[in-house]
């Protein structure tokens, strides 16, 4: 048994993430819907590695049906709205952001989400493990141990990270949120344990464009590994070697 002097702090947060409820900031509470993130985790498959194939020839520069989707899913949608926020301080597990060729002028329209690294620069930093990376690739957060430090999101290179500076109401229960913790996209890892595709994913798929492609990386015969093969495809700053599970063709 660990001696009550030598308890680290991350001892403390993660004895605390075994509690129903766990205070995240001054009189503010998140209730353990379902369980924590780490022990969702724990029921990951490590035999997959779940990541998404973008088509940015498919993404129309003025469908939002990815982000929209996203924001109805997981309930981050309601802070934009909310007079109480400013828009640099407005959530954002998802963006739409339109890249210029500086030589040929020409330009393109692609959503950008955590990108899900094998090699994630924000669990590294993370002081109390609340950054993770499941056994199946999907780095999330668990929020009953953030401490709201936002080292991670100083790492994120690709500025993927956001952080609840307001008091959150009718939170998702399958994705809760608390006041002084950090979010960001986690592939929507309830509704893969669950059987079902990513938001985003489901979205595009209903509005005819099919630019998002979702499916095990591991698996040499699934659609997106066969597609990873077929067509040149980039990952975003592949310069920084992180291996993200989300890559781009047709940028």
């Amino acid at each position: 048994m660990t001696n009550r002097a030598e308890m680290t702090r991350r001892d403390i947060m993660k004895s605390g993430a075994a509690a129903a409820t766990v205070t995240l900031a001054p009189g503010v509470t998140l209730m353990a819907f379902g369980g924590t993130a780490a022990e969702a985790a724990g029921r990951a498959d490590a035999g997959k590695r779940w990541g998404l194939l973008i088509d940015a020839s498919k993404c129309s520069p003025d469908c939002n049906d990815c982000v929209t989707a996203c924001k109805t899913e997981n309930g981050w949608g309601k802070d934009i709205e909310s007079d109480h926020i400013s828009p640099e301080q407005a959530p954002e597990w998802i963006r739409k952001v339109t890249l210029r060729d500086k030589t040929t002028g020409r330009t393109t329209s692609a959503p950008v989400m955590c990108q899900h690294c094998e090699e994630p620069p924000c669990v590294d930093v993370c002081p109390t493990g609340a950054s993770m990376k499941r056994a199946d690739g999907i780095v999330l957060v668990d929020k009953h141990i953030c401490i709201g430090c936002r080292y991670c999101m100083m790492a994120c290179p690709y500025k993927a990270r956001s952080f609840v500076h307001e008091a959150i109401t009718d939170q998702p229960e399958q994705n809760p949120r608390g006041k002084g913790t950090v979010e960001s996209c986690n592939l929507c890892a309830p509704r893969i344990d669950s059987g079902r595709i990513p938001a985003c994913v489901e979205a595009c798929e209903k509005a005819g464009h099919s630019a998002i492609l979702f499916g095990d990386l591991k698996d040499p015969d699934s659609p997106i590994s066969k597609a990873l093969k077929q067509y040149p495809n980039a990952a975003l700053r592949e310069d920084l070697e992180l291996n993200p599970g989300v890559r781009y063709t047709n940028l």
